[in-house]
């Protein structure tokens, strides 16, 4: 005996799924400016720069990047 396959209905979205969706973004952004921020800082101090140059270059393309994902996301929705 075959059973026949129904269809099934589309997920209901859980209250908690966004949630859980928009506080991944807020992590990843603040952890991958945070970090990248660190090694630029590192950086300056191994190169002995008097002008935090790659601190800047490296928290602002994260930054850029992970803003540009975030872009990327909700155009798809």
């Amino acid at each position: 005996m075959e059973q026949e396959h129904k269809p099934s209905e589309p997920r209901k979205p859980r209250p908690f799924d966004s949630l859980l969706k928009y506080s991944n973004f807020a992590l990843q952004l603040f952890g991958g400016v945070g970090l990248a921020a660190w090694l630029g800082h590192k950086l300056d101090l191994y190169l002995s720069l008097k002008f935090p140059v790659f601190l800047l270059i490296f928290g602002l393309s994260v930054f850029a990047g992970m803003l540009y994902q975030v872009y990327k996301t909700f155009d798809t929705d």
